[in-house]
């Protein structure tokens, strides 16, 4: 993991380079420099799928050593010029249809499993990254009980942000894709 500084709003969550011009002009909001580690992880899935999961790299987003087939963004900074879905998810939060999330997530896992080099992100890799990797680990046999250990075991401790992503993955992963024993 390369770590990354920059300069962040704790008030409106806006985030830029140090030295670039400042999106957040509100004089009462704190700003504060940070240290951010970035990804660009290949995620071996339970069984056997590789899932690259990415953070957008403010200064150089689409440099790759080898461009994905596919790209699913949970992030509307992301615009690649390689084939590319995007999904509405709010930061640190979870999404309203889950129904969408979870066919896009299974068309990605379905898109790898035949092949295609794809990858997942948001932008810093953590919440909503976390979040749907948890999920995909669910889709390949991860109990959702465990799976937001799974995913911050295999991936990042950080994965899975906030509470109630963390009950997103169980309660919607668990009624989302049959168990193991039961497809």
């Amino acid at each position: 993991m390369k770590a990354v500084a920059v300069d962040v709003c704790a008030d409106c969550r806006a985030h830029w380079l140090p030295g670039a011009e400042t999106p957040c002009v509100d004089p009462s909001h704190s700003h504060r420099r940070v240290e951010v580690h970035q990804h660009n992880d290949v995620v071996i899935l339970p069984d056997g799928t590789p899932i690259t999961a990415v953070s957008f790299a403010i200064s150089e987003p689409y440099r790759r050593d080898r461009i994905p087939d596919f790209g699913l963004y949970l992030d509307p900074r992301w615009s690649p010029p390689w084939p590319h879905a995007h999904l509405e998810w709010p930061d640190f939060g979870v999404p309203t249809r889950a129904d969408v999330v979870l066919a896009a997530l299974g068309s990605l896992h379905g898109r790898a499993r035949t092949g295609e080099h794809v990858e997942i992100g948001c932008l810093g890799a953590h919440g909503r990254t976390g979040t749907s990797l948890a999920l995909l680990a669910i889709s390949s046999g991860v109990p959702a009980a465990s799976a937001v250990d799974w995913v911050r075991t295999e991936y990042c401790p950080l994965a899975v942000e906030t509470s109630e992503q963390a009950a997103f993955v169980t309660g919607v992963g668990s009624s989302a894709w049959p168990s193991p024993e039961r497809r």
